[in-house]
């Protein structure tokens, strides 16, 4: 079978350091042209970013898409869904708010924003899987009910999948409070009482009031965690670790696969995937702070292929060099594995195994570089 292409457009040109600052050849290449037609709704799926995060994607990146998206004759919008966590993205109303702050509005992005799963995340379409999935997903409505998708990506490592490249993406940012909660369903936070202090952070930070501190020690509540796993993410002493439900480690793997399949559904031909390797962070942009990168920015991808374009995104993060404020395990190297080196214990393999089993696209590539 033909590999998918992959287009790289580098972060700097090769005659000096000069950053690149016009995305137009590289969608060009890409095909933008044939997802967008005259007068379609397109969804441009972004992450507006945490309040305190400063390393999301910066607005004008995203503006270049609209840019070429309006210029196609087709009708962009921001979006993105209400997170299962408590923070300041938790509803349509909170999640506006943080978007106009970081500078996604229409004046500055150039297209209005709308979140796709209702005033309060509730709001969901539900799909059926083809083979060899099976079952039903939930997809947000407004990614449902769009003409054309646009997933425009902040590739970084991620505490629970390794990575959260355009498979992520779809898996989690498309679906609605009950998606998030079935991908979820399989972490199970625990708590390290030998480096707990508990100062109560991750008490403030669970929405679902799982967590009590008793004798300077956080407790879970079983029964009521949902496993949105933020209290690993915000514990300053990192005493909140992963674990699982599941013997397995592919199953929270293939939850994420099965939503995002669920997302692409009647617009495979209608989708094209943008991976930002700038900035390349240990965790996700939902965290309320950043961290230092792992390797200099490496520039942006493009493809209609989701699986294609994360195992790129891991390639060309893994053949980098980490700098030395890095905080990896191991694989610092060239061609060392720095998503194991941040995260030792999560493997990053199964999604993009389970996203080649269940349609999404290949593994496979052929990466084509954009002056």
């Amino acid at each position: 079978m033909k590999p998918s292409t992959v287009f790289f457009l580098p972060a700097y040109s090769n005659s000096s350091r000069e950053r690149v600052n016009t995305l137009e050849p590289l969608l060009e290449r890409a095909g933008l042209a044939g997802v967008v037609a005259r007068e379609d709704l397109v969804a441009v799926k972004v992450h507006f970013g945490e309040p305190g995060n400063t390393t999301f994607l910066r607005p004008p990146y995203v503006r270049a898409v609209v840019d070429a998206i309006t210029a196609l004759k087709g009708r962009p919008f921001l979006t993105d869904t209400n997170t299962l966590y408590v923070g300041r993205r938790t509803n349509s109303v909170k999640h506006l708010a943080t978007a106009v702050a970081h500078g996604f509005d229409l004046d500055s992005a150039g297209a209005p924003v709308i979140i796709a799963d209702g005033l309060r995340g509730n709001a969901g379409v539900s799909v059926a899987l083809p083979p060899p999935g099976s079952g039903e997903v939930t997809v947000a409505p407004e990614i449902a009910a769009s003409d054309a998708l646009v997933v425009v990506t902040h590739f970084k490592g991620h505490l629970a999948y390794g990575f959260g490249g355009s498979i992520k993406n779809l898996g989690m940012g498309c679906t609605n409070r009950a998606g998030k909660m079935y991908v979820h369903a399989l972490i199970a936070p625990s708590v390290d009482s030998r480096r707990c202090t508990g100062c109560g952070t991750c008490r403030k930070w669970c929405g679902y009031d799982a967590i009590t501190v008793q004798r300077k020690r956080a407790k879970i509540d079983p029964g009521r965690c949902v496993g949105c796993a933020e209290c690993i993410s915000v514990c300053p002493e990192h005493a909140v670790e992963i674990s699982w439900k599941t013997k397995s480690r592919e199953d929270p793997h293939r939850r994420l696969a099965e939503v995002a399949r669920g997302a692409m559904l009647g617009k495979e031909e209608k989708i094209l995937f943008l991976n930002f390797l700038l900035d390349v962070t240990p965790n996700c942009d939902c965290l309320p702070w950043s961290e230092p990168v792992i390797v200099a920015d490496i520039g942006v991808l493009a493809s209609r292929d989701p699986v294609a374009i994360d195992q790129a995104s891991v390639d060309l993060v893994n053949a980098a060099e980490a700098l030395p404020e890095a905080k990896l395990a191991s694989g610092a190297e060239p061609g060392g594995d720095k998503f194991r080196g941040v995260f030792p214990k999560i493997p990053w393999h199964p999604q993009l195994e389970w996203g080649e089993k269940l349609g999404l696209g290949r593994r496979a590539y052929e990466l084509v570089k954009v002056p």
